[in-house]
């Protein structure tokens, strides 16, 4: 049976602001308004015959992945933590090593979670013609069919036919030059490189002992004793940090001999910038793609999305416009790729919307930072039902909780109690305190933090359902 990989880690840097390093793209909702590109990378698995997915993702994006998960049915994922990112070929071989661990060699389908397939069917179709190539110990690459001359991908050349729709890989080649992407376009052997695959679990671990062992040997070591809690398994992280950052294609496929290429066409897109996305988007008759609160005067060409408030624009042409509640970006279409500089500048002058949204999720729920100066900070916090923050102290802030809807149950010292609408409670510096929301609704609430430092590294945790540290 195949066996779906998912790969979820990655900023999205390019998509900022709306991509952020504790939200990145994969778990957004940039081409569906219903669910995230990681969601619809998993429906878009139904009607296969397929083993539950196996998800890989940074440990510091594991509540959301497995919310995400649990939000379209699958309540006991499986989700493999990277505690340092190492790029594709450790990551897959975390996975492999994991699905081999009790003599199975299952094959794998390796997917990314942030990439868009509208022709599902068609999608569908390429896996079954990579399926015999696959189990004959080919490692098969998806060569994505090129509808322009791209500079931004890599291409793969297409060689000799095997027969059943696939071929082998005469080579990879590097992002090119327009004049290059133009002849590769011309020739009709060359393909775009979609960083999906499949091959046997055991034949990936082969491959990579062969050509790139301290990658495997540091990943056998990481797996050795794994740790298991809810849907998370962790690897020895010392280890791992020591294994090489490689991509599969250079520390595998482009060295093995059994590279083999099967093609896609199926309005395949990897939302790498925000002028993909106006590419893939829904347009009105003047080629603007618009989200959210947007009103348009003689604009063309242009990607204006709004989460808070109204936009406005008058006599502009290919523009990017994204608006969140803690920043605003304008840029020229043909200048997304910069993006990134600016988010290397917000981290390089010690800034945090690079991090965070104003919004951040949590386990138990969300929390929005509405207001803060010095010696205060306001924050409006939502607990889903049943769920509750862990029992925990601060060194350096008093905290004053008022209850607008649900009722919350607060441990405060040694005293336990309820707090309803329109009532409030002081948690004071030092004090162990909790809370959890006991009904089922969710429970809103205004927080008032005082004192001399407001960060949230100020936590001393001394109990958390969610095993966080």
């Amino acid at each position: 049976m195949l066996q779906p990989v998912i790969m979820a880690g990655g900023s999205g840097s390019r998509l900022w602001p709306l991509s952020r390093q504790l939200n990145p793209k994969q778990f957004l909702r940039l081409t569906s308004e219903k669910v995230s590109m990681l969601q619809q990378t998993v429906q878009r698995l139904e009607n296969i015959e397929i083993s539950l997915p196996l998800l890989i993702c940074n440990e510091e994006h594991r509540f959301l992945a497995a919310e995400q998960l649990r939000q379209i049915g699958y309540k006991n994922a499986s989700i493999i933590l990277e505690p340092v990112g190492r790029n594709t070929a450790p990551a897959i071989a975390l996975a492999a090593l994991q699905l081999t661990a009790k003599g199975e060699n299952p094959l794998m389908l390796v997917l990314a979670a942030d990439h868009l397939i509208s022709d599902t069917a068609a999608f569908h179709q390429s896996i079954e013609q990579a399926l015999p190539l696959a189990e004959s110990g080919k490692l098969v690459t998806f060569g994505i069919v090129p509808t322009k001359a791209e500079t931004g991908y890599g291409y793969i050349e297409q060689g000799e036919s095997l027969g059943n729709h696939g071929y082998t890989v005469a080579r990879f080649v590097e992002k090119p030059n327009l004049e290059t992407a133009e002849e590769y376009l011309a020739s009709g052997k060359f393909f775009w490189n979609s960083g999906m695959f499949m091959f046997k679990a055991q034949r990936y671990l082969d491959e990579l002992k062969a050509f790139q062992p301290d990658i495997l040997e540091a990943c056998t070591r990481a797996m050795d004793t794994p740790s298991h809690d809810l849907d998370f398994t962790r690897v020895n992280a010392e280890a791992f940090a020591a294994c090489p950052d490689d991509s599969i294609d250079y520390a595998v496929m482009e060295r093995t001999a059994d590279a083999a290429m099967v093609s896609l066409d199926a309005g395949w897109s990897d939302i790498g910038s925000w002028s993909a996305l106006w590419e893939v988007s829904e347009k009105d008759s003047h080629g603007n793609s618009t989200v959210g609160d947007v009103m348009t005067s003689d604009t063309t060409n242009s990607l204006i999305r709004s989460e808070n408030r109204l936009i406005a624009t008058v006599g502009v042409s290919d523009l990017v416009i994204v608006e969140t509640k803690d920043a605003l970006l304008v840029a020229h279409k043909d200048r997304v790729q910069d993006v990134k500089k600016i988010v290397e500048r917000i981290k390089a002058e010690g800034r945090h919307e690079h991090a965070n949204h104003r919004e951040v999720y949590r386990p138990w729920g969300v929390y929005d930072s509405i207001d803060s100066g010095h010696r205060y900070q306001v924050k409006r916090i939502t607990v889903k039902p049943s769920a509750k923050l862990s029992v925990q102290m601060h060194h350096h802030r008093a905290e004053h909780w008022i209850v607008v809807s649900g009722t919350a149950k607060v441990t405060n010292g040694e005293k336990s109690y309820l707090v309803t609408e329109n009532q409030s409670t002081y948690i004071p510096i030092g004090q162990v305190h909790s809370l959890e929301n006991p009904g089922v609704i969710d429970l809103e609430l205004i927080e008032v933090q005082s004192g001399s430092y407001l960060g949230e590294d100020d936590i001393v945790r001394f109990e958390d359902i969610y095993g966080r540290n």
